[in-house]
């Protein structure tokens, strides 16, 4: 909730830009790329793709960060890229690496608070200071803060240095992937910060709609197949699902989109506890994390930080997909 201008940390309202009531989000900052070994060959490049040399900043809470999360998962990163994580909270400060659990403090760069690592990378920095941010060791620079391409950089530029098995962003289905991302981006993945922070009648009312018009659209998809692309499990997949595991917790009352839960979605209610029970991506989940943070960093929206014990999903049950 707040960015570096010239280096010092300032506190803001929110994070994005409002214009007429509607939330506009500014774009990433950093936006380099880590490079394969085969793309390297053609000569020295500034990020190559080594095994230890990269660590990712995420947030248990913040969806952006968590599709990062569940892609190094997927892949079997562990080894190779480091982890820090924030605490849920964020105060005057902003994200903090403050002790409490599921913490993660900063081994690299021994920073107490997140912004700092921003100025580690450029001191005289005017940024938001999001996560994910994937930084190297060796340059000691932010390689990106822009999630949906470190999430392409996991699904690939490592898989010569052990990483599992897996490509969820085929060539063949890409089109199509890049035409789903861009509607529940739109609509649905900036679509709830959209209500939430909306601060007209207006602005609300259509990012509610823009909201479950999707939802209207992905049940209609999913009723019949089991993944949002091809038939298998894709980035389009990782994407939405850190929105709809949020959805009923915090997105459904505490940014008002309450036309409808989730659970009232047949067919995405599954989808949603199937890819709970993945192996790689239940692991990720943190709902104390989650709750905590929405409900206790918005004090514009939730003046008093009460959490709400509720819903109790069972999200433990099995799924009835075939």
């Amino acid at each position: 909730m707040g960015e570096l201008i010239d280096g010092t940390w300032h506190r803001t309202g929110i994070d994005t830009v409002l214009t007429d009531g509607a939330l506009r989000r500014p774009p990433s900052v950093f936006r380099n790329w880590i490079m394969s070994k085969e793309a390297a060959a053609g000569g020295p490049v500034r990020f190559p793709a080594e095994a230890g040399r990269y660590h990712l900043y995420v947030s248990l809470a913040c969806p952006w960060a968590h599709r990062t999360l569940i892609m190094r998962k997927l892949k079997g990163l562990e080894d190779l890229i480091g982890l820090s994580v924030v605490h849920w909270h964020m105060g005057e400060d902003g994200w903090t690496f403050e002790s409490g659990p599921g913490v993660i403090a900063d081994t690299v760069n021994g920073t107490e608070r997140l912004y700092e690592v921003y100025q580690l990378a450029k001191l005289h920095c005017t940024s938001r200071v999001t996560v994910p941010v994937l930084w190297d060791k060796v340059t000691r620079a932010i390689v990106s803060n822009e999630s949906s391409e470190i999430l392409r950089m996991f699904n690939s530029v490592f898989d010569d240095l052990g990483a599992l098995e897996g490509d969820y962003y085929p060539a063949a289905h890409r089109d199509e992937i890049e035409a789903v991302n861009a509607r529940i981006l739109a609509n649905l993945n900036n679509g709830v910060y959209r209500a939430g922070f909306a601060t007209t009648q207006q602005a609300y009312e259509a990012a509610v709609h823009d909201v479950f018009d999707t939802l209207d659209w992905l049940e209609d998809r999913l009723t019949n197949q089991h993944f949002l692309v091809g038939g298998h499990l894709t980035e389009a997949d990782i994407r939405l699902f850190t929105t709809l595991v949020r959805f009923d917790a915090v997105y459904h009352g505490h940014f008002k989109c309450n036309r409808r839960t989730l659970t009232e979605y047949s067919a995405l209610w599954a989808y949603t506890r199937d890819l709970y029970h993945h192996p790689a991506i239940r692991e990720t989940i943190d709902f104390d994390h989650i709750k905590g943070h929405y409900y206790g960093s918005h004090p514009w929206l939730n003046p008093g930080g009460i959490v709400p014990i509720g819903p109790d999903h069972k999200f433990d049950a099995p799924s009835e997909m075939g």
